[in-house]
């Protein structure tokens, strides 16, 4: 299997497995090669990130800068920002 993208903080994903499945949501944090943190700001809230398997997610090219910049800076990032990113993003793509 190819290597997809490279998870970065802050790239926005759709979850392919579980519970949240179809839905979008932003990686927060990066676990190891295998899994990461992410968050959507509103049944996912950023204090309580979820971890999950990077084969359970489809990464997309899109990286919220702002939410990787307040990640960067003060180790968290407001449910709201994560909202705003994702709001963005499903605009963009047209849903």
């Amino acid at each position: 299997m190819p290597e997809q993208l490279q998870p970065r903080i802050g790239q926005l994903v759709t979850v392919l497995r579980g519970k949240d499945e179809g839905t979008h949501a932003v990686i927060v944090a990066l676990v190891d090669e295998r899994f990461v943190m992410i968050a959507d700001g509103h049944k996912r809230k950023a204090q309580e990130p979820k971890k999950k398997n990077l084969l359970h997610l489809a990464l997309h090219p899109q990286v919220s800068e702002e939410v990787a910049d307040s990640l960067r800076e003060s180790g968290s990032v407001t449910n709201g920002k994560l909202r705003f990113a994702i709001q963005k993003y499903i605009q963009r793509k047209g849903e």
